[in-house]
């Protein structure tokens, strides 16, 4: 005899608790794939409704396309995968969340309790395996726990920015959840200037100095018009991290480029030259770019174990760099124009200048050289167009050719350095803002490692991304570092496909481009196309090379050791083609 409406069981569960008390914490998404030990978990995200589920094909994609979204949204974003292989290919993904500082809340199915600690199929410790890359791990073998672990772990995310883990066994999640109220109250991460007393000794330090520098991060996100007012009075220079440079090189006259390996015009001297130099919510890791001697360092950061960690500062200060440099400026007196900024400035624009070359020659060099590309993207590219870099070459094209500011941003795997993140961040960017122009920059590496298999979920969510893959047949960025090191170039050559091709038969729209004279063309048309993702293949000059405008000496002694390497052991053409087409005469 059939149950009626009235007799079936309705009774909520653990998932479906845990499911109300995401959505109220502001998840409006999940990334994963499902699997045994998370079907109770998806199933009650069914019966929610609230949230849209994106099926991806490798659980690693899900996760940088959520490190993206929670990025760019400010909101929490939620990741899956099922017991043992699914969620360990979660790690990288959560590892970026981390450094990048974003709310990832990942769901990991869970063994059974009653098997637990038997070594049973698909069994993982969360707590050792999650340790290092989340900023909580909670374990719910019993319902009663449910509350407790989720508003600690949802707390830690959103107020501390950062990932952390669920770990639900399959039983658990499909038990009756617990009698009880389970609303989620979570607080805004608080902001707050520096304290008086630190105003009071940065203002002193300042006015003391002849010269001051500032060299700005991330932290300075909503502080680009407080930080150029306060350029503006001291008469600094202002350098920039890749990360800052979006926020701080536009509409800035005092902008004088990057330190650093991208680095470019000139930033180096001015940090390294001034009296004092301010550094304002950035971790630059590159501490050999950073001065150590005779410059007074004061470092304004909201997150206190980041001060000093890099180079020895005078002064390090705790506070929001936009509360904490509007509550400055009246504190410091002017400075008169100096020859530190003036100097930093005909630099960096003699720098732009000499950038233009391959610009200027791009539509009668071949191979087509990535300058070219990325300054014809920056050209066409929307005025709030999304852009996304693979780490690798992609990056120093991406930081030098397109330009910034307004409603453009840039982001990428800038502090954790993992590959394959561009196709997914873009993913990610636009479910978040669907029809906003995301340009992805995929090394053909990191295209053919992450990207290609998940084309498959953008054809299916007609996500309008465009891939622009620099296919020149090699990890180019890794060859470079080979060279630095003094090593002859190994292991880093490989054959690709017609990417174009591949997309078409994935259903996506391909186009690819061999000829200079065809890229705007070809660009034009990627930029146009609605209603599905687009791959730009485009065949770039393996031999271009970037070095920074400040080159280490150890860097210039691994060059010119890997290049005498390489003529003793038969690469002399090789060298001679590099040089040729880095100088111009080809």
């Amino acid at each position: 005899m059939a149950l009626s409406v009235e007799e079936i069981d309705v009774s909520r569960t653990v998932a479906d608790e845990l499911w109300e008390m995401l959505a109220g914490a502001g998840v409006r998404r999940c990334y994963g794939i499902v699997g045994d030990a998370l079907n109770p978990v998806v199933d009650a995200m069914r019966r929610n409704g609230s949230l849209d589920f994106v099926h991806v094909r490798h659980e690693e994609y899900g996760a940088f396309a959520a490190v993206a979204e929670a990025r760019l949204t400010g909101r929490p974003v939620a990741v899956c995968g099922t017991a043992g292989p699914g969620v360990v290919h979660l790690i990288n993904g959560i590892l970026d969340a981390r450094k990048e500082r974003v709310p990832i809340i990942v769901i990991a199915g869970d063994t059974e309790t009653g098997v637990m600690d038997s070594e049973t199929v698909e069994e993982l410790n969360p707590y050792q395996f999650f340790g290092q890359a989340a900023l909580y791990v909670g374990r719910l073998v019993n319902p009663q726990q449910l509350r407790t672990v989720v508003t600690s772990a949802v707390t830690t995310a959103i107020t501390s920015s950062g990932p952390v883990v669920l770990s639900i066994p399959g039983d658990v999640a499909a038990a009756d959840a617990p009698k009880g109220r389970f609303e989620l109250r979570v607080p805004r991460p608080a902001r707050p200037p520096a304290a008086p007393a630190d105003l009071d000794a940065m203002a002193s330090i300042i006015n003391e100095a002849r010269t001051v520098a500032i060299f700005g991060g991330y932290g300075c996100a909503d502080a680009g018009a407080e930080v150029r007012a306060l350029a503006e009075k001291l008469s600094a220079p202002v350098g920039y991290s890749l990360k800052g440079k979006q926020f701080l090189e536009h509409d800035n006259p005092h902008a004088v480029g990057m330190t650093g390996l991208l680095g470019y015009g000139g930033c180096w001297e001015a940090i390294n030259g001034a009296d004092v130099l301010l550094m304002l919510g950035t971790d630059f890791p590159f501490s050999s770019f950073l001065p150590h001697k005779k410059v007074r360092i004061i470092q304004l950061d909201q997150d206190a174990s980041r001060l000093g960690r890099r180079v020895p500062v005078e002064l390090g200060v705790v506070g929001d760099v936009r509360a904490t440099v509007s509550a400055l400026l009246p504190m410091v007196e002017a400075k008169p124009a100096n020859s530190l900024l003036t100097d930093a400035v005909k630099k960096t624009e003699r720098f732009h200048r000499r950038a233009r070359h391959y610009v200027d020659k791009g539509p009668r060099t071949k191979p087509i050289r990535p300058e070219f590309l990325a300054a014809t993207v920056s050209d066409l590219a929307a005025d709030d167009a999304l852009f996304f870099a693979d780490t690798g070459t992609a990056v120093i094209w991406a930081a030098r050719h397109i330009r910034y500011g307004g409603g453009r941003r840039l982001f990428g795997s800038f502090s954790w350095a993992s590959m394959a993140n561009a196709a997914p961040n873009a993913f990610g960017a636009q479910l978040a803002y669907p029809g906003r122009q995301t340009i992805a920059l995929c090394g053909d590496g990191g295209f053919t490692m992450l990207g290609l298999g998940d084309l498959l979920t953008q054809v299916e969510r007609r996500a309008q991304v465009v891939q622009i893959v620099l296919n020149n047949g090699g990890l180019d960025f890794v060859k470079i570092e080979q060279q630095e090191a003094g090593i002859v170039p190994f292991g880093t050559a490989f054959t690709n496909p017609d990417f174009a091709a591949v997309a078409e038969a994935m259903g996506a729209k391909g186009i690819r481009v061999e000829d200079p004279a065809d890229l705007a063309g070809g660009v034009r048309e990627a930029l146009a196309h609605k209603g599905g993702p687009v791959v730009l293949d485009v065949l770039v000059d393996p031999y271009a090379l970037a070095l920074p405008a400040h080159v280490p000496a150890e860097t210039a002694k691994g060059f010119t050791l890997s290049v005498t390497k390489q003529v003793f052991t038969g690469h002399l053409d090789e060298v001679v083609e590099t040089a040729a087409h880095n100088i111009g005469l080809v």
